[in-house]
């Protein structure tokens, strides 16, 4: 499959991470209900990951539903479970499956319905051989959450006389959230115009280049997706030093942050 994505030249993100806002707002706008918006985000989604399969690139982490989501109001959240429960029993699993895209969900299953959380885990097992691009699904998630379970999952792995506070350090535990199989991102979009990250991967954002469009998620599509690449193969990423220069872990910021400009 070619996309408009192929023709993007020069550096190309391992990890693209995507806070897909704006779906209330561009069916306010149409003047349809939010589930409408929300339907349509969906079918968006197809389409950015088969961009990102073409284009080769490895990882890819969509913001589907934050922790603060449950506040918004009922019948919302329940058309939101019910959209959830949808994508996950239809074909586009299929089409994504086929595509060799492996998909794993992160955040805290435990508050959604048995029924999810079984198509959640059969999903993961139907993919979970895939080599193409890996999609996380962010579903009741917070970077709070991330990590404060990081801390005392760490926690719960240390010997009963240990020093806790000369055991902890950011390589520990960067191995205990919920990205640690992958890459930190190293580009991160919103959409729908907002200029925040709204609690979403505040670990692993610490060295991502951002990337803001005021298109609604609704609207957004590989031309967009192109954009964003584009701006960000023009950057020169630092960590922290004087130069740019490779960066892959934890690790390396630690070891970065002693040349910081002053």
């Amino acid at each position: 499959m070619t996309t408009a994505a192929s023709q993007v030249t020069g550096d190309l993100p391992r990890h693209v991470a995507i806070i897909m806002d704006g779906n209330n707002r561009w069916a306010k706008a149409r003047q349809l209900k939010p589930q409408d918006g929300h339907s349509r985000g969906a079918e968006v989604v197809r389409k950015i990951v088969a961009a990102c399969v073409d284009w080769n690139i490895p990882y890819l982490t969509l913001f589907a539903f934050s922790s603060e989501n449950w506040l918004r109001p009922q019948t919302e959240v329940r058309a939101l479970m019910a959209l959830f429960l949808k994508v996950l029993r239809r074909d586009e699993i299929t089409q994504l499956h086929a595509m060799g895209v492996r998909i794993r969900f992160i955040g805290n299953r435990s508050s959604f319905s048995k029924a999810l959380q079984k198509g959640m885990l059969e999903v993961e097992k139907r993919t979970e051989a895939n080599l193409k691009t890996t999609v996380f699904v962010a579903v009741d998630y917070g970077g709070r959450w991330d990590i404060a379970q990081a801390v005392s999952r760490l926690v719960a792995d240390l010997p009963s006389k240990s020093d806790i506070a000369g055991s902890i350090t950011a390589a520990t535990l960067h191995q205990y959230t919920s990205l640690a199989e992958a890459p930190d991102p190293d580009l991160c979009i919103r959409t729908g115009g907002e200029r925040r990250l709204s609690n979403f991967l505040l670990w692993q954002l610490a060295y991502t280049e951002l990337y803001f469009c005021d298109a609604y998620w609704p609207d957004f599509n590989e031309a967009e997706l192109q954009l964003a690449i584009d701006d960000y193969a023009s950057r020169q990423r630092r960590f922290g030093g004087q130069n740019a220069c490779a960066h892959d872990s934890v690790g390396q910021q630690e070891n970065t942050e002693v040349l910081a400009d002053a």
